[in-house]
């Protein structure tokens, strides 16, 4: 095994202990003083293991959670820079803990927001600090923390975008797909369809109202006739919602859509055929609201050759590591947007995302921090596995 594996081994209890009682802060996207708790443990945690940062900011990104922003100049003689990316932020609502606490049974710790994302900020913080220890080159690594990633990063983006511009190479510690890295990702737009008709009494003047039900189940029809899979374009209506009675014509309808494409061509076509939409009947009326939340992450070339270096650490470190398309999106589709090689997935091997049964795998995570420690260590001009 090589020194970083060795290394990455030798730190497995405190990579537990501290995947641990980073979970036990709970970190919900919509409480913000939980929020606020969350980044500054998180920020103590780090400093703890690598140190005072050499700049640190703390951007204001309310109504939602604060960005962090931590720098460390390179060491070792290593040379260029590296963005890192994690949001500390979880879907799990304050006082998910007391009913589903963090558990370790065998190889499996279990506890909301350990696979999304909090063992990846505990596995890039280890790893920084192994390749450290051994005195090999890093490059100057800088640490975006972002507390609204899983509610679309509404006020982070312009403050990551900012973050990652100049950076050598981006890396996100959001989890694996079964273990594979991710090279390219859907692009995400997130719209909101609101249909209006004319109330009228449904027994005594059918004729005479205009059903905004009736309008909005048209549209509902439409937008998933958009949906083209063997392109990679999926068109979901996920939430419908209109009328007041049953006696009565529905006045109004609203319906949430979430549209994922692979490509900016496909983009657009959603965008002409949104446009598009006219209400059926005449006295209807149809509005759009919403937007792309996040653009594509494409497997472009820069990204692959940031894969191609994880591939020789991981064949040296004696596995093999696999690449990945998904549908899901991240921060790292921002800085994949700005021309940046991204490299995505290199958190936690588990599942359940988002789920009651969401896990992370303790092998996983010492392999996987001995992985990001020797890309780390490649990215600063080392060669070291």
């Amino acid at each position: 095994m090589s020194a970083l594996v060795t290394a990455a081994e030798a730190a497995r209890e405190a990579l537990v202990a501290d995947l641990t009682a980073y979970t036990q802060q709970e970190t919900p996207s919509d409480d913000l003083d939980a929020l606020a708790g969350g980044l500054a443990w998180v920020r103590a945690f780090v400093t703890r293991h690598l140190g005072a940062p050499d700049a640190e900011r703390v951007i204001d990104a309310a109504p939602h959670g604060d960005v962090a922003v931590l720098d460390w100049a390179a060491t070792g003689g290593g040379a260029g820079s590296v963005a890192i990316l994690c949001h500390y932020d979880t879907v799990w609502p304050l006082g998910t803990l007391a009913e589903w606490p963090v558990t370790v049974d065998g190889d499996r710790l279990t506890g909301p927001g350990v696979f999304d994302m909090k063992a990846g900020l505990v596995q890039a913080t280890h790893a920084i600090a192994i390749a450290r220890a051994q005195g090999l080159p890093l490059p100057a690594i800088r640490l975006v923390l972002n507390g609204d990633e899983e509610i679309g990063s509404l006020g982070s983006r312009p403050h990551i975008e900012e973050a990652v511009t100049g950076r050598d190479a981006v890396l996100v510690f959001e989890a694996s797909a079964r273990g594979a890295l991710k090279t390219a990702r859907k692009g995400v737009g997130i719209f909101r369809v609101t249909t209006h008709g004319v109330e009228g009494h449904a027994g005594l003047d059918p004729e005479r109202g205009v059903s905004a039900i009736d309008e909005m189940a048209r549209v509902v029809l439409a937008l998933h006739a958009l949906a083209d899979l063997g392109a990679g374009t999926s068109v979901n209506v996920g939430t419908v919602a209109g009328g007041s009675r049953s006696n009565v014509t529905a006045g109004r309808a609203d319906a949430l859509v979430d549209v994922r494409v692979t490509d900016v061509a496909e983009s657009e076509r959603i965008d002409a055929a949104l446009a598009a939409l006219e209400p059926h009947r005449a006295e209807a009326t149809l509005d759009i609201a919403g937007g792309w939340n996040r653009p594509v992450m494409p497997r472009s070339a820069s990204t692959v050759a940031l894969f191609r270096i994880a591939e020789a650490v991981s064949a040296e470190q004696g596995w093999a590591v696999e690449e990945i398309s998904v549908g899901g999106a991240s921060d790292g589709n921002f800085a994949a947007a700005l021309g940046l090689p991204v490299l995505d997935g290199l958190g936690a091997v588990g599942d359940g995302a988002h789920a009651r049964h969401e896990w992370i795998s303790i092998d996983g995570m010492v392999q996987r921090t001995a992985l990001a420690a020797g890309i780390l260590v490649r990215l600063g001009g080392g060669d070291a596995a």
